[in-house]
């Protein structure tokens, strides 16, 4: 059922390990562990493992940008199978909230990606229509999502022949949460008198409906289209017989349960309105009533209503406490399913704190009259629910927690200490902070001499942002990455990183696990004597391993005292380093700085960049190529292009070109 295309074979530990992981999930182990070192081509073993077994997978990870690089990879070793990216689509989101002592009542605020929902979409409609799909999520597969069943029960499905008028047509597309309007885009249909055209969910497919005599007389899909480019390249239809149409939205009631759901709401407003005004709380029942009334009246009339989630217990028809419908349940749909939790000594933690904060939160509001008590089961899982209903499991670290040892047992341990590239773990020193940062300029400079790459963590945000200033006046090409970079900004900061646009990156936390960077030699860690969760043996050989990709992998820390988890992780790191260089000796093996090919994420870039890029893409001149003109004729091709946005409708892109333009004009002699 997969196909994995991979341009070398297993080697080093890997065989080894994909065989007894194989076998375990052979043999029913419901808990197995992959211990490997940084750069020993786990993702590979694991590949190898989905091929040998050939089950649908959930691959989870604890942060988006780890989601994002294990999607790539996935996908380049499976290009023919249906590989996907499942993660939160808020660009900024602040949630619904109260402050008893303030009074204070913070309502919910969000950007959502567009790009990143569309890709949510397209991952949901590939489980639920094919079986060869892997899908790799963030710990939004744990939260509510709305029921499978009546996603795919809401479903549209049109045939050629089918008798339906294009009003009803448009009934049922309004319905499924499709806007109608004159352009082509995501979640939208445009009609004229004979035809309508339906972009789907995942945005990328357009689907037209050929209408005549009441009836649906053709059938045209144009598949994997790029809706940036079908202004001006008309998509290539190809006739079909039938399709199915998936909803624009998840949450949306189906017709059969609208009614019963608004009753069983009503009902319960009615009781909690009984309670609230017998305690008095007569303030927060107007609210609530109003508040929940106003819902009501939205849905009835459009079937949706903003924050529809948090009355999904009813729409569901699931008791007080029952387990929310959630990604993991499209994935049941299947029948028996693998899942590989990634990096688990943090993603497993973070899974099982994922309930108690949202619940503090949402006890608060429905204490003060802002939502019913039912608004308490649209949540995420709780770990025991979580962990009811993966089933088999291959838990992935280069240091594993006690939970996931003793799940595994001897029998599902596999350990992967040998990089097949002969690479051993980087070599440790540790310096004091007196001029530490003088010496890491001048350590930083050495590895700029050699086109090498270089990280440093710190232990706070404005540590990071402070050194990145001050570097950057000392003539160093650097970035930084912390949380309150936007997801596929931190994408394109390390992809720049791995080019040359910066030859180095200051990090928090997130310089840890699963950056796939071989051209980093060396990794200072700031401030290492400072025992807490970003200095702890765990936290620290995962942090040094981000050099073990490169063949003159080094680690500075700096630090004024050696502390006992800097003591445990060097003693760890020297353990591993001895095992390799012995496997090497043995073997015969010359350690290689790892190759891998810097390609393009197909995820959506920011939004500025993608505006900035498509200049030189727009006309097959790329960006270099256009440089190299004279400043008059590049100012006349780019005022060409500017003309010709204008007349396709892209005044953005035109805005972008016009500002290109009269800085060129601005340097011009």
């Amino acid at each position: 059922m997969f196909k994995l295309a991979a341009k070398f074979d297993p080697t080093g530990d890997q065989p080894q390990a994909i065989e007894k992981l194989t076998m375990g999930i052979e043999h029913s182990l419901k808990h197995q562990t992959l211990l490997g070192v940084t750069g020993s081509g786990k993702t590979f073993t694991i590949a190898n493992v989905i091929r040998n077994i050939g089950k649908p997978t959930l691959v989870i990870s604890h942060n988006k940008t780890l989601a994002a690089q294990l999607y790539q990879e996935f996908k380049e070793f499976f290009p023919k199978n249906s590989v996907h990216y499942f993660v939160s689509y808020y660009d900024y989101y602040q949630p619904e909230a109260y402050i008893p002592h303030t009074d204070t009542y913070i309502e919910k605020s969000a950007k959502i990606n567009e790009e990143i929902d569309r890709l949510r979409h397209a991952a949901t409609q590939a489980l639920l229509t094919r079986d060869d799909i892997i899908i790799v999520s963030s710990v939004s597969c744990i939260y509510n999502l709305g029921s499978p069943e009546d996603y795919q029960k809401l479903s549209l499905r049109v045939f050629e022949g089918q008798k339906i008028t294009a009003h009803e047509l448009v009934q049922s597309l309004t319905r499924l949460q499709y806007v109608r309007d004159i352009e082509l885009k995501r979640g939208a249909f445009r009609k004229t008198r004979d035809e309508i055209e339906i972009v789907s969910s995942s945005g990328d497919r357009i689907i037209k409906l050929k209408i005549g005599s009441n009836k649906i007389a053709k059938i045209f899909m144009a598949d994997s289209i790029n809706l940036d480019t079908v202004l001006y390249k008309e998509p290539r239809f190809e006739k079909i017989i039938e399709t199915r149409i998936f909803p624009a939205k998840y949450w949306i009631a189906t017709v059969d349960k609208t009614d019963l759901a608004i009753t069983n709401i009503k009902a319960e407003l009615q009781q909690h309105l009984k309670y609230l005004n017998k305690h008095g709380y007569i303030t927060e029942a107007e609210r609530l009533k109003s508040r929940t009334e106003e819902d009501l009246r939205s849905i009835k009339q459009v079937g949706y209503c903003p924050g529809i989630e948090n009355y999904s217990r009813h729409f569901d028809f699931r008791e007080a406490g029952d387990s929310p419908f959630t990604l993991i349940d499209f994935f049941k749909t299947k029948g028996e399913f693998l899942t590989i939790i990634d990096e688990s000594h943090l993603t497993i933690p973070q899974i099982f704190g994922m309930h108690g904060g949202d619940y503090s939160r949402k006890i608060t509001l429905v204490e003060h009259g802002f939502r019913l008590p039912s608004a308490l089961d649209n949540r995420p899982l709780r770990f025991a629910e979580f962990d009811k209903n993966i089933g088999q499991r291959i838990y992935i670290s280069a240091t594993p927690k006690q939970y996931e040892l003793k799940k595994s047992g001897k029998k599902g341990i596999a350990e992967q200490l040998v990089r097949p590239t002969g690479l051993i773990d980087p070599t440790i020193e540790v310096r004091p902070t007196k001029n530490q940062v003088p010496h890491l300029i001048g350590e930083i400079k050495k590895r700029v001499e050699q086109s090498q790459r270089v990280l440093i963590t710190t232990l706070t945000k404005r540590m990071a942002e402070d050194l990145t200033d001050y570097l950057l006046e000392a003539g160093v090409k650097v970035n930084y990455i912390h949380s309150e970079i936007k997801t596929l900004e931190r994408l394109e900061i390390i992809h720049d990183l791995r080019l040359g646009t910066y030859d180095v990156i200051v990090g928090v936390n997130l310089l840890r696990e699963g950056l796939d960077l071989p051209e980093v030699s060396l990794v200072a860690i700031l401030d290492a004597d400072k025992e807490g969760f970003l200095r702890n043996a765990t936290t620290l050989i995962q942090t040094m391993g981000r050099a073990a990709r490169h063949i003159n992998g080094h680690v500075i820390m700096y630090a004024d005292k050696v502390t006992r988890s800097m003591t445990n992780a060097i003693r760890e790191t020297d353990r591993r380093r001895k095992i390799q260089e012995e496997y090497n000796q043995k073997h015969n093996i010359t350690p290689e700085t790892i190759s891998k090919e810097i390609k393009k994420y197909d995820l959506p870039s920011s939004k500025q960049k993608t505006k900035i890029a498509r200049w030189y893409s727009y006309d097959h001149i790329e960006k270099g190529d256009l440089e190299k003109m004279p400043m008059d004729k590049r100012i006349e091709y780019l005022t060409k292009e500017m003309q010709r946005a204008v007349k396709e409708l892209q005044f953005e892109k035109a805005l972008v070109l016009r500002e290109e333009i009269q800085r060129l004009k601005k340097q011009a002699p």
